[in-house]
């Protein structure tokens, strides 16, 4: 059996990056416990994911077996290499450094490289409760990919993955997981972990930002400014949009300075010399404060329809007869997504409130766009009925113009 390979990015700052787990759940966990595995923030987690966070007790919700996640992780640099080493495990009865790395942490971890990590412990007998540290693989590449923005998820080869599957479910090639994994060719074995560069969005908030330097993978979502402020990567596009978020929390003001505009609002007036487009956009979080700018701009015409990714509802249980397939390229249908990922597959469902705000033209702008949630763009639109009256109408009179020819 050949040895499993995993990408090591040589570094030499200490300087962190936001990076992505490829994690499958190997028996059912509640969302707390998920995170509990990887010490992170379980609402964030879920937002990875495109999970909607405003259903009732959602950190409590048991996530089925064989899911597949994205966890999000700080990427540091540890004796010349990126790894995470932030991540502890107290051992159960029963547990071996096979179980804990192949079971609990997918593979994401070799038995050897956790005893190399907790040299200082006797690990020839496992006491129950003993804290591990658990060194997880991780890759920042400087945030990009081509030249373009990027965060990297590291992700375990299965047996059924080739690498062209693995390309086309995260939207890249096999020459770009190639080139960034330095491989001499592109054949894998299971248990391989390969760096996968996801398309993303970058910020621009100023260095004094808390969240300088914040990057959303495509289709997903974040959460900022001390849980106040949701944020997503746009589909199909580098355009970051963010907004109040849906949990309670207590926050700083989000309106933009002088004018009724809150976080999110988005409006746009057709004129004859152009489109007027006016927005609230958040600009990152300093000393408790959330930072607004308002922009105006003209352009010559009115943006189209701007779709964020669908927010699903939790998932209860993955399909059996998805669970062993190959990885499925993404549905053509904004409804239905599945979660991103090389595991297991799950059908997305649609979550109580779709999101997918758009900017169409209007008459004018509203006299008071605060009055509305933060978020909310104006819509300007017409029936689809109207549009099958008049096709009714046409078919009706070509069928009496060939009556009388």
């Amino acid at each position: 059996m050949a040895t499993a390979k995993s990408t090591i990015e040589p570094c030499s700052t200490k300087d962190t990056c936001n990076s992505l787990l490829g994690y499958t759940l190997y028996t059912d966990l509640k969302v707390t416990e998920v995170a509990s595995l990887f010490q992170v923030d379980p609402v964030s987690m879920l937002l990875s994911n495109s999970i909607d966070i405003s259903y009732p007790d959602v950190e409590n919700h048991v996530l089925p077996a064989k899911l597949f996640l994205k966890i999000p992780i700080t990427c540091s640099c540890v004796d010349g290499i990126r790894k995470s080493l932030s991540t502890h495990y107290k051992t159960r009865t029963s547990d071996t450094l096979g179980s804990i790395a192949d079971s609990v942490y997918g593979g994401l971890v070799s038995p050897e490289q956790i005893q190399v990590a907790n040299s200082e412990t006797d690990l020839s007998v496992l006491d129950v409760g003993t804290r591990l540290v658990i060194p997880l693989p991780c890759a920042c590449f400087n945030g990009t990919d081509e030249s373009l923005p990027a965060l990297y998820l590291s992700y375990v080869v299965r047996g059924i993955d080739t690498m062209a599957g693995i390309a086309k479910r995260f939207s890249t090639t096999v020459t770009d997981l190639t080139n960034v994994n330095a491989m001499g060719a592109p054949d894998i074995n299971p248990g391989d972990i390969l760096a996968v560069p996801l398309l993303a969005c970058s910020s621009n908030f100023p260095k004094y930002a808390t969240d300088y330097g914040l990057i959303i993978p495509n289709g997903s979502y974040a959460l900022t400014a001390g849980h106040c402020v949701q944020c997503s990567c746009v589909l199909g596009s580098r355009s970051m949009y963010c907004e109040p978020a849906s949990i309670s929390v207590s926050c700083s003001s989000m309106r933009c300075r002088n004018s009724n505009y809150m976080l999110g609002n988005i409006t746009s007036q057709q004129s004859s010399s152009g489109c007027k487009l006016t927005t609230c956009s958040y600009n990152g979080f300093a000393s408790g404060t959330i930072l607004t700018t308002l922009s105006m701009s003209l352009q010559p015409r009115c943006p189209g329809p701007q779709q964020l990714a669908p927010l699903i509802a939790p998932p209860d249980t993955v399909p059996k007869e998805l669970m062993y397939l190959p990885s499925p390229s993404p549905s053509p249908s904004p409804e239905f997504d599945d979660i991103v990922g090389g595991g297991s597959s799950i059908a997305a469902v649609p979550a109580a409130s779709p999101r997918g705000p758009t900017v169409s033209s209007s008459s004018s702008i509203p006299g008071n766009p605060a009055n509305g949630p933060g978020g909310s763009i104006s819509i300007a639109s017409c029936p689809l009925s109207y549009y099958s009256f008049i096709a009714f109408l046409i078919s009706i009179a070509s069928c009496f113009f060939v009556f009388l020819v």
